[in-house]
């Protein structure tokens, strides 16, 4: 496994991140794996290096942290391990219950260390993003953590570009602890990062962790065959709104044919596209049986050459700037 540096920290994180959204409670997703099941997926992400792991407190209403505890904690030494989570989906049903007010973050992050059964959070990062946010006290409350030693690295997940522009702005004016990482949605058949804020981040030395890089499945096999139905592409009401244009299936028609002439799975040449791209720190996948561990593992070591970016680019249609989603 290759190791690199979490943007310009000095956090070290594998080349890959296990992201456990399918860890906690099928009542919650029904793709979603149990504790047991659970267990073999991240043994197998260990056994191969991966030292990065990322979760929510949102995920199965808290449970996948749980799983993370039992599966990797009660295996590892905490300080073997880089543990990512996530603040500001709602956790409750009252008006602060969800969010970014200092009092929402300072309750969340003790309940997700509770769940997760440690002292500390290596990497702490706002989720969905509300536009309504005072983003000075998001930052001040972020760095009171930093400060306490509850969080070790700020980070933050998909919003507009120029609101993380104003994060890191108020953070280094405030000499507040700064955001380390950006964690967006980004792959072959999404690629609206790329207009401002992978330059932003790429310019300003900060980590890309992509998430949904095989596009939450969808650019694994032609989704448009039944025998290629699984529960999630069944039930995941985001893949079905957010991919499935005629572009997103001519960009799976380019990938299939990269695979084919290398021998290898679309997937594997979707995250080694996602991987390979520049900034790109260390994608986050999910997997619900060991061998999507032992693909994705493969195609770190994937080399795509010109030819075959070129084809993959050329069937790619751009989303227009209000389309919804990340």
């Amino acid at each position: 496994m290759e190791y690199v540096r979490l943007g310009y920290s000095n956090l070290t994180i594998s080349r890959l991140g296990l992201g456990a959204m399918g860890f906690g409670d099928r009542a919650w997703r029904e793709w979603v794996l149990d504790e047991a099941a659970s267990r073999s997926i991240v043994r197998s992400a260990l056994d191969h290096g991966i030292n990065f792991f990322d979760t929510c407190d949102f995920y199965s209403a808290g449970r996948s942290e749980e799983v993370l505890k039992a599966t990797l904690l009660n295996d590892v030494p905490r300080h073997s391990v880089v543990i990512a989570t996530k603040v500001g989906n709602p956790m409750h049903s009252h008006p602060n219950g969800r969010g970014y007010s200092r009092k929402h973050i300072i309750e969340a992050v003790e309940a997700s260390l509770r769940r997760l059964g440690t002292d500390y959070i290596d990497l702490y990062q706002t989720h969905i993003w509300n536009p309504h946010t005072n983003l000075e006290e998001l930052v001040e409350a972020f760095d009171s953590l930093v400060r306490a030693g509850k969080v070790l690295y700020p980070g933050a997940t998909t919003m507009p570009a120029w609101t993380f522009c104003r994060l890191d702005s108020i953070s280094r004016q405030g000499r507040y602890a700064r955001f380390v990482s950006m964690q967006c949605e980004y792959n072959p058949a999404h690629r609206e990062a790329e207009r401002e804020m992978m330059p932003f981040c790429r310019a300003e030395g900060i980590g890309l962790v992509p998430f949904s890089p095989i596009a939450r499945g969808f650019l694994a096999a032609d989704r448009r065959l039944a025998q290629h139905a699984s529960d999630r592409t069944r039930t995941d009401d985001y893949t079905r709104k957010h991919y499935g244009r005629e572009a997103d299936y001519e960009v799976y028609e380019a990938i299939a044919k990269v695979a084919e002439d290398r021998g290898v799975s679309p997937a594997q040449v979707s995250l080694a596209w996602t991987a390979q791209r520049p900034g790109v720190t260390a994608p986050i996948f999910g997997a619900t049986e060991v061998r999507h561990v032992d693909e994705a593992v493969q195609a770190i070591g994937l080399s795509l050459d010109e030819a075959a970016v070129a084809s993959i680019a050329a069937a790619y249609s751009p989303r227009p700037l209000d389309a919804p989603g990340h």
